[in-house]
Parts: structure tokens; sequence; C-alpha cells
């Protein structure tokens, strides 16, 4: 059974920095993509970044520059290194499992089958 564990989640000034972590177990991780996603209450599921199995990466326009996605095959953990932090920023932070080995990832909630629980990350102006 795949299962995925975030954290790292906190509250912080605009301007400051978190890395969340998404610890993975029960399955080959190192041949899926990853994604991390976020919700604001009363918007929809975004997309934030992603990373294949080689490593190669995917990061939405409004954090690209401030955002980066990593993965840590021997640990099955993956990143989300956020620095330059805005309030606009602020939601709850979901990283997601692909079902299919090899594949290109994607920032679409809906190819990703496998979902952690969330972390929180409130920022403040």
């Amino acid at each position: 059974q795949v299962q995925l564990v975030e954290s790292g989640g906190d509250s912080v000034q605009a301007g400051g920095s978190l890395r969340l972590s998404c610890a993975v177990s029960g399955y080959i991780y190192s041949t899926y993509s990853m994604g991390w996603f976020r919700q604001a209450p009363g918007k929809e599921r975004e997309g934030v970044a992603c990373i294949d199995s080689n490593g190669r990466t995917l990061i939405s326009d409004s954090v690209k520059g401030r955002f980066t996605i990593s993965r840590d095959n021997a640990k099955n953990t993956l990143y989300l290194q956020m620095n330059n932090l805005k309030p606009e920023d602020t939601a709850m932070y979901y990283c997601a499992a692909d079902s299919a080995r090899w594949r290109s990832c994607t920032v679409v909630a809906g190819d990703y089958p496998f979902w952690g629980q969330g972390t929180q990350v409130t920022v403040s102006s």
C-alpha cells in the first residue's frame, strides 16, 4: 500500500522560507513521477511542481523562481523548497505519486492516484 506523509508546514512571515518533505513508502519510489499541489480555502487544488524519475521538473508559473522541487531516491523522500514566501502561498500543501513507471510528470491533479494528508503553510504579511 502506497503511503505519503508530508511534513514541514508552518506559519511564517512574508519573505521567509520553508522546506516541505514527503516521505513515501509502499512502492519503488524512484521509478515514479511525484508532484506537489496546494489548495487554499474556497479554491481549487493547484499544481505547484512535479519531478519525474529522471529528475526533470516542471514548476508552476506562480512559484517559478521561488520554489524548487527535488527528490532523494535513497531516502524515498520528496522535497519542496519554498523561498520568498508570499501571503498568497498560504494553503494546504499535498504531495502526490503517480502509478505508472517512467512517465513524464505533470501538474494535473487527476494524473496522480496517491495522495498524502497535507501540511499547512501560512504566510502572514
